[in-house]
């Protein structure tokens, strides 16, 4: 199989996935096999959501969304034209998924089937409905796919490379099992946002959206700001408001009574909304339902800082702070080439 044949097949199941991407599913014409496949990947929707209370329709349809925008002819050649494809020796790639938010893993196992690899996947429990289906579908408007993408619940064996992600202690765990193979290991990372206290509302509406998305699981939502010394929260706050509703969903509603009760029984300072918490604090990861907040005194030594810290950070959300900053909003809709952990997985699986 050539690399264009591979893209193709990509593409397709792009403009499959395009028909479950809002919330609203609707069945297109000229899709191929969508009659053997549309119904089921409706019936596998459905038990992704029964199966993960956090993955909600609205959660899932954002993450098929992406992947729809992100698998067209035009997305996957400006990714893949960095790259050299022509000598690649097909490897058995192993891949550990997490199963924070719909489809985490699913960039890899791109990657892996791009580069010419045969993949083996080991998914998460919380998330094990949908690649499964996909990858069929994949099999389906390219036979020649078949045989190079495996699924396992079992010990891994007879794999030439692995890319895992995991919580800190089982990186070590990962670190130590695969030392003997070309590895990609990922760990917990979170993502901060630097206010200057410029911001207008529409900034603060945008930076909701990486806070409150998937419910703040992923290692891309905003888990803590940076604010200048003698910061005024209000303009936060109402720039986030309208995701009350979250407050609604029963999981998120259970860890914000949990937490409230935690912080109040501590007697720790926090500002909350009925919905929602702010607590001074210098770590970057918060529970569910809290965000921390950190002031600091100059952007000089502030940079300095998140330089130093750089291995705990995955997304710097800003406006003129630094070189690789995202803008307010866009931290869930990374491009193909907007690689986890600043890790260039393409290159690492040409090289193995």
């Amino acid at each position: 199989m050539n690399l264009q044949e591979r893209i193709n097949a990509f593409v397709k199941l792009g403009e499959f996935l395009s028909q479950f991407s809002n919330e609203v599913i609707q069945k297109k014409d000229n899709i191929e096999h969508n009659d053997v496949f549309f119904d089921g990947f409706k019936h596998q929707l459905k038990l992704a959501e029964e199966h993960n209370g956090w993955f909600t329709k609205e959660n899932i349809a954002f993450a098929l969304q992406g992947w729809t925008e992100s698998l067209t002819i035009e997305k996957l050649n400006t990714w893949i034209k960095a790259y050299k494809f022509n000598s690649v020796n097909p490897k058995n790639v192993a891949i550990i998924m997490a199963g924070n938010i719909p489809l985490v893993g699913f960039h890899d196992f791109l990657s892996v089937l791009i580069s010419g690899h045969n993949v083996v996947v080991k998914q998460s429990s919380n998330d094990k409905h949908l690649l499964p289906y996909l990858s069929k579908y994949l099999e389906f408007v390219e036979p020649q796919f078949k045989g190079t993408i495996t699924f396992t619940e079992e010990k891994l064996t007879n794999f030439d490379a692995v890319i895992a992600t995991g919580s800190d202690n089982t990186a070590r765990y990962f670190e130590y099992y695969f030392k003997g193979k070309p590895s990609i290991i990922r760990n917990n990372r979170n993502s901060v946002a630097i206010l200057t206290g410029q911001e207008t509302e529409a900034d603060f509406k945008n930076l909701s959206e990486d806070i409150f998305r998937y419910y703040g699981l992923g290692c891309r939502n905003v888990s803590k700001l940076y604010v200048p010394k003698g910061y005024k929260f209000d303009g936060f706050f109402q720039g986030i408001y309208h995701w009350h509703d979250i407050v609604n969903k029963a999981k998120y509603a259970n860890n914000y009574d949990y937490n409230k009760a935690v912080y109040l029984m501590s007697e720790f300072d926090m500002l909350e909304n009925g919905f929602f918490m702010i607590k001074e604090d210098e770590s970057y990861a918060s529970p569910i339902a809290t965000l921390f907040y950190e002031y600091y005194d100059s952007t000089d030594a502030l940079k300095e800082k998140i330089e130093a810290d750089s291995s705990k950070i995955q997304c710097i959300v800003a406006k003129g702070f630094a070189k690789n900053e995202i803008a307010f909003g866009a931290t869930q809709k990374p491009e193909l080439w907007d690689y986890a952990d600043s890790v260039d997985s393409v290159e690492f699986l040409l090289a193995i």
